[in-house]
């Protein structure tokens, strides 16, 4: 069953590419390109899975993250980091505050959609990597 997906990124080429993705796996796509936008959007568009981008004008995903946790469990809003910053100590910090995955910059689209469909479309069998 086929869900919403925010994008909250600032870079063009990359917000592209991911709405093309995703609305070519039948989901729902909304997009955000500054912090502000995305609290707007997530409240608006109710997403079930954010990809979000640390690097944004305004506020960074690490304080978005922060304020979708402070309302929504891993499982009522899933969120993959999907970002540059892929030192250790930013990607345990994503995950200790709430993301379900964390991604770095550049990335497989093959791999990160299985990873969206992963939250998304439990329980469903799905391509991995080893098939």
């Amino acid at each position: 069953m086929p869900g919403k997906v925010l994008i909250v990124d600032d870079e063009a080429n990359i917000v592209i590419s991911l709405e093309f993705l995703m609305e070519q796996a039948g989901y729902t796509v909304d997009v955000a390109r500054t912090g502000e936008e995305a609290i707007d959007k997530i409240d608006r568009f109710h997403p079930d899975l954010v990809l979000l981008d640390v690097m944004l004008p305004g506020v960074n995903g690490f304080d978005i993250l922060q304020r979708i946790r402070q309302r929504f469990t891993l499982h009522q809003m899933a969120v993959i980091m999907l970002t540059a910053k892929g030192r250790e100590v930013e990607v345990t910090k994503g995950l200790a505050l709430g993301a379900n995955a964390y991604i770095t910059k550049p990335f497989s689209t093959r791999d990160l959609l299985a990873e969206v469909r992963r939250y998304l479309e439990p329980g469903e069998e799905h391509e991995t990597l080893a098939n």
